[in-house]
């Protein structure tokens, strides 16, 4: 080849280069990105985190890598958009992680063929959510993180996700923010109900599958300090953190199957005992359990506290009493 082609082809080759993405090495066939809502809620403007859950799976048979950095400003971003395609403001708190002068440290994820990672991220952290209404989302991760410049860094695109935004919450006679039933649109009001009463609208909310009525009466933060080692977690944790574990426990009480927990289905329920004075109660209820040839029963004691006079299961312990 003489010198006048091979000048010819580096050439061309640069100016290839410059139209594929220096990273383009780092996608594979068979990598799914995808976003969901962490937590099937309804969510107001300006009061609620609204968490994604983000998550890449390897359907791949090679292993894949990625960056993905401390400051997660510089991993994934958020594109929302109105239903007319008008795209929101970034967060003053995303543009201010974005532009400061800063190391950037990351550690190195590999998935391997059938396996998937996932994280979670609010994002108001990454979009101006400030006013009601229905919205588009969409996120992108930078597998080789977002440096900056002139360069646009290789990115992965997830599916689009929709997310309303209702007006601020609305505030009952005695000023507890009201809850909005998932599944009807209905305004849930906590109600100056006794302990007893509270513990059985728990209960049948959880026989019907209504999860916003279950946690209607639960103070999901007490509940965690059962737990030596949550409570330590808790108490370690930024005010971020603490929304995240909150988040968490929410999610792990609607997906667990383990009996003995308070989310288990009671087949029936019957109170054997109420005792309480103007700050606590305690309620002991024998629930059945339904396992096909024979019946768990078990004594569940609820602990409770009353605040503004509404009631609020803060604790339960469970004792086994056999099959019938």
């Amino acid at each position: 080849m003489s010198k006048f082609y091979r000048f010819w082809a580096v050439t061309l080759l640069t100016v290839l280069g410059v139209f594929i993405p220096a990273s383009a090495a780092a996608s594979q066939p068979g990598i799914d990105f995808s976003i969901r809502l962490f937590d099937r809620r309804i969510y107001y403007v300006h009061t609620d985190p609204v968490f994604v859950q983000v998550t890449i799976a390897n359907n791949s048979p090679n292993t894949y890598r990625f960056r993905l950095a401390d400051e997660r400003a510089f991993s994934i971003n958020f594109d929302a958009r109105t239903m007319t395609n008008m795209p929101l403001e970034p967060a003053h708190t995303f543009i201010r992680r974005r532009t400061q002068h800063q190391q950037i440290f990351y550690r190195e994820i590999a998935i391997g063929s059938g396996e998937s990672f996932s994280f979670v991220e609010d994002l108001r952290d990454f979009v101006n959510l400030s006013q009601p209404g229905s919205f588009v989302v969409q996120a992108r991760i930078y597998p080789e993180l977002y440096r900056g410049g002139t360069m646009r860094p290789f990115a992965l695109h997830s599916n689009r996700l929709n997310l309303t935004l209702r007006p601020p919450a609305i505030r009952g006679r005695d000023g507890i923010p009201v809850e909005m039933d998932v599944d009807t649109g209905a305004v849930l009001v906590r109600q100056r109900l006794a302990p007893d009463q509270v513990v059985e609208y728990m209960l049948v909310a959880r026989q019907r599958s209504q999860w916003e009525r279950f946690f209607l009466y639960l103070d999901l933060e007490a509940m965690l300090a059962r737990d030596p080692y949550r409570r330590r977690r808790w108490l370690a944790e930024s005010e971020e953190g603490r929304r995240r574990m909150v988040a968490d426990f929410r999610r792990e009480l609607q997906e667990t199957h383990i009996d003995g927990t308070i989310s288990v289905i009671p087949t029936s329920f019957t109170m054997e005992r109420t005792t309480y004075n103007n700050f606590e109660g305690t309620v002991t209820m024998l629930q059945r359990f339904d396992m096909g040839n024979f019946t768990v029963l078990r004594r569940y004691t609820y602990y409770l506290e009353q605040r503004d006079n509404i009631w609020f299961i803060v604790n339960y312990t469970v004792t086994n009493l056999g099959t019938e």
